[in-house]
């Protein structure tokens, strides 16, 4: 009897250890094939234009520099490669300034703009939306949620031409007005949905508590339910900013001169000159994911508990 018992004891113990062994080793490969990209991105902004086409790969640069950044930030004082001098560039040799380089650094300022307002009124219209559709019984209630489920499955894409004439008829095609607008019309339904999720959840005694107390609805929802809310409504910021920091296709329609456009066009538009530098390219790329990783460390901790508060119910 003992001898059965010591090997079931055994036996849980190998288990155990096996599947200890397999979900370290799944954490190690996860780990290489997100990291991976992100190293490479960082490494190759690091190496000159010849070391990138090197076999074996470089992961870590045999002689690492800074130009590339140099170059971003003086990129209005580098001589630009033009028809005239690009043949007697050697494209081994790096030091490439895209013509378009000197706008990185105002678009970046434009992405930090239209972000940032985007955050601010997804959170100014979400909010009281979430709490009146979650806490006040009224008419048409479930076809407000239903509209808005709606919208989540529409390609942004198919919503292209509306979004174009109803910019242009408004007269702000090539402004920065015209993404947050359009941004918004992207990040709003998915914040009012999250929110509402997330306000069902919180009883209905903490409002009906605050009315007898006196409170109106805007102070029962600012002064409860806020709050309470306060890691969903980071999680739904830091979504509201990396959607606007992120988005290609609406700026690449709405917007056609430096003035206005935001990071992702000015990077994508590298791609366009006479001479490529990729190593140029990834530190711009680099310099692009420097604040959402930023902002991803400081609210960690915020994230994942507000993007799943409203995903059970009960």
């Amino acid at each position: 009897m003992a001898t059965s018992s010591s090997t079931a004891r055994r036996n849980r113990a190998i288990g155990q250890n096996l599947r200890a062994a397999g979900l370290a080793l799944a954490s190690i490969v996860f780990l290489i094939y997100v990291l991976a990209p992100v190293s490479w991105l960082i490494s190759s902004s690091l190496q000159q234009e010849a070391a990138l086409t090197s076999v074996p790969p470089q992961w870590v640069p045999e002689e690492p520099h800074l130009d590339n950044f140099r170059a971003i930030f003086s990129a209005g004082e580098e001589e630009k490669v033009t028809y005239e001098t690009r043949r007697e560039a050697d494209t081994a040799s790096g030091g490439f300034i895209p013509s378009t380089a000197k706008n990185l650094l105002p678009a970046m300022g434009n992405s930090f703009i239209v972000s940032i307002a985007v955050v601010i009124l997804n959170l100014i219209v979400a909010v009281p939306a979430a709490y009146a559709i979650a806490k006040i019984r009224f008419y048409g209630r479930s076809a407000s949620i239903y509209g808005i489920l709606i919208t989540r499955v529409i390609p942004d894409i198919a919503l292209i031409v509306p979004f174009f004439l109803f910019i242009r008829n408004l007269g702000l095609l090539d402004t920065l007005t015209s993404l947050v607008i359009t941004y918004l019309a992207v990040t709003v339904p998915f914040s009012v949905f999250i929110l509402v999720s997330y306000f069902e959840q919180l009883p209905d005694e903490l409002d009906k508590a605050a009315r007898v107390d006196g409170c109106s609805r805007i102070q029962t929802m600012t002064k409860v339910f806020l709050p309470l809310a306060a890691p969903s409504l980071v999680a739904l910021s830091l979504f509201a900013f990396l959607t606007s920091w992120n988005e290609f296709l609406l700026a690449l329609m709405f917007t056609q001169t430096a003035a206005s456009q935001t990071l992702p066009i000015i990077v994508a538009s590298f791609t366009s000159d006479f001479t490529i530098s990729f190593s140029f390219i990834n530190a711009a790329g680099v310099l692009a994911i420097i604040p959402p990783v930023i902002l991803a460390i400081v609210f960690q901790r915020y994230i994942v508990s507000g993007m799943t508060a409203g995903a059970v119910k009960g």
